[in-house]
């Protein structure tokens, strides 16, 4: 490609990916997009070894997903930039979350009997309330907390707005919080 290529061109070389595999297409796109990305992601505050891992990573999605770019809804650039500020996210998460509680050697100390039973009866009344709530509610909860899903992934796999499961989710919460109380 020469230095002229332009957003028709992108996407058609995304499309010759898609559709054959095309190395040489994949090799102009990663030539023009990776350092780019790199630039994107450092701006945004990444280190530059994590900007590099997630160009990286999203070159590689491009070439795994290319059948999912779809030219009618975004042009290349928007497309490959999507990625990279979702990769961005993933990347700033994983890193926030809390080291594991470090494991203890050898036999421990037989649970407290009372406080074993209330875990229990805290659990049960959970699954309770969980029931209670309306089923549109209930369903973005189990995403968002036990698929570990973020609101964005969830708008994208229901085809709900953002603003609706943010809203679904903060009432159910607050009857969630009412009902434990």
């Amino acid at each position: 490609m020469s230095s002229e290529t332009t957003p028709e061109d992108w996407s058609a070389l995304i499309l010759r990916v898609r559709d054959t595999q095309d190395k040489a297409a994949f090799a102009a796109l990663f030539r023009h997009f990776a350092p780019r990305i790199k630039g994107f992601l450092m701006k945004s505050g990444a280190s530059a070894t994590l900007a590099e891992e997630c160009a990286q990573d999203v070159m590689a999605t491009l070439w795994q997903k290319a059948h999912l770019f779809d030219p009618a809804r975004a042009s290349a650039a928007t497309w490959i930039f999507t990625i990279a500020r979702n990769r961005r996210i993933d990347a700033l998460r994983k890193s926030r979350r809390p080291e594991p509680e470090e494991l203890t050697w050898g036999p421990e100390a037989e649970p407290d009997q009372h406080e074993a039973l209330e875990l229990s009866q805290d659990t049960e009344r959970l699954g309770e309330a969980l029931a209670l709530l309306p089923q549109k509610q209930r369903d973005l909860i189990e995403r968002a907390y036990f698929h570990d899903l973020s609101h964005s992934e969830i708008a994208t796999e229901t085809g709900l707005p953002l603003g609706t499961i943010k809203s679904r989710i903060r009432l159910a919460l607050e009857r969630l919080r009412h009902k434990m109380s």
